[in-house]
């Protein structure tokens, strides 16, 4: 699918260069709702831990005076679906940033760099809202946006080298 999308999308050959101000835009906005996204999944998770009294270290639970069996069945649901949610957040934009600088310094055309670059960021926050809601089917829909981004800038990338 993303191959296709590369047609529509219009594919120009790689021309290393400077990304131009209107793709660092595009960049700069990307790298804000993720920063967005980031921030959050820590707020949500820090709101969770001091819900159900789920402390971060061995300090914490010392000042206190909590032990990790004090923590209830739901609390440890609960935290544990939020570091699940941060750390899969984590993994997917490293792939995501590589391929970003890799396609900006492309030279690609601006509606590839618009769809490509805000469309993972956007199914990002969809992604860690239906995370948190408990939402599996919603949550398959946006990791699958996700990969289509990223399979979309690699596909971009592949094919751009193709048609010099």
């Amino acid at each position: 699918m993303s191959l296709v999308l590369c047609f529509v999308l219009g594919i120009q050959p790689t021309q290393a260069a400077v990304p131009t101000n209107e793709l660092l835009g595009i960049l700069t906005l990307a790298a804000a709702i993720l920063i967005l996204n980031h921030s959050w999944v820590m707020t949500a998770t820090e709101l969770t831990r001091h819900k159900y009294k789920v402390y971060a270290s061995p300090e914490e639970r010392k000042t206190h005076a909590a032990s990790k069996a004090d923590v209830s069945d739901e609390g440890i649901n609960e935290i544990e679906r939020h570091l699940n949610t941060h750390r899969n957040t984590t993994e997917n934009t490293i792939y995501y940033i590589f391929l970003a600088i890799i396609f900006s310094l492309a030279s690609p055309s601006l509606l590839a760099a618009w769809v490509w670059l805000l469309l993972f960021p956007i199914a990002r926050l969809g992604y860690t809202y239906s995370y948190f809601a408990g939402n599996d089917n919603l949550r398959g829909v946006f990791m699958s946006l996700t990969l289509l981004s990223t399979y979309g800038m690699a596909s971009y990338l592949a094919l751009s080298f193709l048609f010099r």
